[in-house]
């Protein structure tokens, strides 16, 4: 998790949700374990790790039970923080609504005078905005009625990488000629992203390529992707996808939780 003063936070909420392998805290169980033995003599006397040692070569079960606790502790801890944090988001926005401000070179869809607006911020390569990417599409067929915005946040290029930017710059691009809504759904549905991927996309979605690649050198789509990660830092964002419904930060990357936020909003 990247502290948000971080300018360049890089996880994936899908990624911070199912962290954690097993492999990992089945360690984490042995090492307990073994600290047990190593203390126990001293503070019982006699075998007490041989019969400890005898006790789990008998009944192995018991470290799978361990890991499978400290699993699930780990994932309701981190449940937990992630609710923390969105409270903490949605009352800086509260605060500062201008923090959230609808910005018009965002992809927006929807009625400008929406009672409900979703926002929200992803990267084509982040395997949770790839998961929910089709079904944030269908809320949108759902809930005509809602403005939806659409934040293209490149964060998950290291080093020379930068994949992520070029998929973003190659959106927007295609946002310029009304191309966005098939080109993001392409992208996102595309499981091998790479520049060529990407290409091919555009020009399979009716973009015309000549344009395209003169808006993706050119400063205005750097200057927008730019001020998204300066709002992404501001709001404290740690991960993709991260969802806001009217001013309201999700804890859930589950579209049924959005849908339901969505409704609520609704009926208020």
């Amino acid at each position: 998790m990247t502290e948000t003063s971080d300018p360049t936070p890089a996880t994936s909420r899908l990624g911070q949700f199912f962290a954690g392998p097993r492999l990992g805290l089945a360690a984490l169980a042995l090492s307990v374990v073994a600290l047990a033995l190593a203390i126990a003599p001293y503070a019982t006397g006699g075998d007490f790790d041989g019969r400890v040692r005898s006790y789990l070569l008998n009944n192995p079960e018991i470290l799978q039970e361990v890991s499978d606790k400290l699993q699930q502790k780990a994932e309701q801890d981190q449940i937990a923080q992630v609710r923390v944090h969105a409270e903490q988001m949605s009352a800086r926005i509260a605060a500062n609504p201008a923090l959230l401000a609808i910005d018009p070179r965002d992809p927006t869809f929807g009625p400008a005078d929406a009672r409900v607006t979703v926002v929200e911020f992803f990267d084509y390569r982040c395997p949770g905005c790839k998961a929910t990417a089709p079904e944030v599409l269908q809320l949108m067929q759902t809930h005509p009625d809602v403005r939806f915005v659409f934040k293209d946040w490149p964060i998950l290029d290291r080093g020379s990488e930068d994949t992520s930017h070029y998929a973003a710059r190659a959106a927007q691009a295609a946002h310029r000629q009304g191309k966005y809504l098939p080109v993001f759904r392409a992208l996102m549905a595309e499981p091998a992203l790479d520049k060529a991927a990407i290409d091919r996309i555009l020009a399979a979605n009716g973009v015309a390529m000549p344009a395209a690649r003169s808006a993706m050198a050119g400063p205005e789509i750097a200057r927008h992707l730019a001020d998204i990660q300066m709002t992404a830092v501001n709001l404290g964002l740690q991960g993709t996808p991260t969802f806001f419904i009217n001013g309201r930060a999700s804890a859930s990357i589950q579209p049924a939780d959005i849908d339901r936020a969505i409704r609520a909003a609704k009926a208020r």
